[in-house]
């Protein structure tokens, strides 16, 4: 067994083994199986411990991903957890779900070099399991109690993250979401197949046992204004996520059986949480049976495809403008759909959805890549007289997602947007223009990575708990001249 780094040479990069594909496409339970502690320390010893850490330059949250590698070479795993955990709120959950192979995996110098990058997401998974299972994962347990209170608006990844820092540093913390659940996206968004929700929810339930209150079925704007919050608390944080799907304006858009992506995955999630959903049972949100056409080319679309495959349907295509260099979503998922028999039709966009009353066809044509944009990508351009069509009885829109109107969700119309129509914010504190009221997460950032968010909620934090020191020194300081004016 190795004790020692760069051992490149003599071990090979392994991922942990896949189930059979015959075997995981009819079910929604992860497919990646466990390393055992034998392979996870031989993959982290591939590690060449560079001078400079590409790996850990490329991870949004700056993980120090050599340090706990080396830990986990050595069998110190508790220690490799708590190096892990003091710059990751949920190591196991981006251990399972962040985009490795555009992150820290395709910095990793191995893979430039073509000695397969170090399995990264795999160990710090497997060193995270670990400690859930040994016990090592502790609530939140500050050292003292403070007393402000802060409102944290949303319950999804940036706002968990948020709370858990926060919490940690004494503060008096609720949570108030329009779900009945915690997690947002990771909860009702992600299928299970890439983050069972036991995972997610015993964070919550920790997160519970350090004294944090759960508002759930909360809707800022209908149960109480953004204003009776912020007399409510010291601080807020917005952390809603963006859950405004983007739409296309095209002929037979309204026909029943045309879903936006997170109508769809909701549905499924649901299902798989136990709870009634009348839409799926019915067969409206079900794949079972039908051709499936997803639209996109995301990490959303991989999650429909991939989804409507485990309902059994007849067959699924995915419909995308541009090529496969070119697709925006992990190259890991992509692989993955492909094997479990998702086809892709590369350089197409849909033209119409056709159908009576229910549709039945997407009227699609072909692209071509033309010249870049100003962010580098070519744009696709139609080809002239190209048009096919494809059967599909259900069509699911993954287009992205747009924030909502938070102002008049909120009633606050004096809280600022940008020309995206996120929440304006200064960096690095994360304050808006209102008092004491912050951002984080896609809200402020726009549509991005659940890691991203883990981020924002962390620095969000920052930003409280500074604010909030500020107004707890002015405030002492104001005594003290009240009380010499007393004296005097």
């Amino acid at each position: 067994m190795p004790d020692r780094m760069q051992q490149f040479l003599e071990i090979g990069h392994e991922m942990p083994a896949k189930r059979p594909t015959d075997e995981r496409r009819h079910d929604f339970l992860e497919i990646y199986g466990e390393y055992g502690n034998t392979g996870s320390r031989q993959q982290a010893s591939r590690c060449e411990q560079c001078g400079i850490p590409f790996c850990q330059i490329h991870c949004p949250l700056q993980n120090n991903i050599p340090d706990w590698l080396k830990l986990a070479t050595e069998g110190r795993l508790a220690e490799a957890y708590e190096v892990s955990q003091s710059t990751n709120t949920f190591p196991e959950i981006c251990g399972r779900i962040c985009p490795q192979d555009r992150l820290c995996e395709g910095s990793c110098v191995l893979e430039q070099s073509r000695h397969g990058t170090v399995t990264i997401g795999a160990v710090e998974k497997h060193i995270t399991d670990i400690a859930w299972q040994r016990g090592w994962v502790k609530p939140p347990a500050p050292v003292s109690e403070l007393e402000y209170s802060i409102g944290i608006i949303g319950g999804g990844p940036a706002g968990l993250a948020a709370t858990d820092s926060l919490r940690r540093l004494g503060y008096q913390i609720d949570v108030y979401d329009r779900y009945d659940r915690m997690g947002g996206l990771l909860i009702y968004g992600i299928p299970n197949f890439k983050l069972e929700k036991y995972v997610v929810l015993r964070r919550t339930r920790l997160l519970q046992e350090s004294g944090v209150t759960f508002h759930t079925d909360f809707e800022v704007g209908r149960d109480a204004s953004l204003a009776e919050l912020r007399d409510k608390h010291d601080a807020i944080l917005i952390a809603t996520g963006v859950y405004k799907a983007r739409d296309i304006s095209l002929p037979g858009a309204a026909l029943n059986g045309v879903y936006a992506a997170m109508t769809y995955l909701t549905a499924s999630n649901r299902k798989g949480l136990g709870d009634v959903v009348p839409e799926f049972d019915s067969g409206e949100l079900n794949a079972k049976g039908r051709n499936v056409v997803v639209i996109g080319g995301g990490d959303t679309a991989m999650d429909c495809v991939r989804t409507a495959v485990r309902q059994d349907a007849k067959s699924v295509k995915c419909l995308y403008r541009r090529d496969r260099a070119n697709m925006p979503g992990s190259m890991r998922d992509f692989a993955n759909a492909e094997e479990e028999g998702v086809e892709f039709l590369w350089l197409s966009t849909p033209e119409a959805f056709l159908g009576d009353d229910h549709v039945s066809a997407v009227r699609a044509y072909q692209m071509h890549l033309g010249m870049a944009d100003f962010s580098g990508r070519q744009t696709p351009e139609p080809i002239p007289d190209s048009s096919f069509t494809v059967d599909a009885d259900m069509v699911i829109k993954a287009l992205g997602f747009d924030p909502e109107d938070i102002p008049g969700l909120f009633d606050e119309s004096e809280l600022a947007v940008t020309e995206w129509g996120t929440v304006k914010i200064e960096e690095p504190s994360k304050m808006t223009r209102l008092p004491g009221v912050f951002a984080a997460g896609d809200i402020m950032r726009g549509a991005s990575l659940v890691v991203w968010a883990i981020r924002d909620g962390r620095d969000a934090a920052d930003g409280i708990h500074e604010y909030l020191q500020i107004q707890h020194h002015t405030k002492l300081a104001r005594e003290v001249r009240s009380n010499l004016a007393a004296v005097s």
